[in-house]
């Protein structure tokens, strides 16, 4: 099932904007891989949402990944995530945001409770 972090606002007007998204895998099954797509869109007006990345890749059994997206200049986000497995699959999400300088905007970090469950990805827009 799909999950989503809900748009996330992204300014500097109190604290530190995210100039990247860190997403987190770590896949606890022991025999097998589980395929990760992750969807993110961002605005750079609040009012417009745009697909800014449209990824699909594999995480091995008993593996962890992570991957970093630009989203600099954007004032607001979303991180939508969908794991599928031949079996329910066994993993732990969490996305954070990091600033210009590699360091976490606290903020911005959601961790796998408080990713929100949709019914699918939205459309590419």
């Amino acid at each position: 099932m799909p999950y989503s972090t809900g748009t996330i606002t992204n300014t500097r007007a109190v604290g530190t904007a995210s100039s990247n998204v860190v997403m987190n895998v770590r896949n606890l099954d022991t025999v097998n891989p589980v395929t990760i797509t992750v969807e993110i869109f961002a605005s750079v007006n609040s009012t417009t949402f745009y697909t800014a990345y449209l990824t699909t890749y594999v995480v091995p059994a008993n593996a962890y990944d992570v991957r970093e997206f630009f989203i600099a200049g954007n004032v607001a986000y979303e991180v939508q995530i969908n794991p599928v497995s031949t079996v329910t699959p066994n993993v732990l999400l969490s996305v954070f945001g990091i600033d210009g300088s590699g360091n976490l905007v606290t903020d911005q970090r959601i961790l796998q409770s408080e990713l929100s469950f949709i019914n699918s990805l939205s459309p590419i827009k």
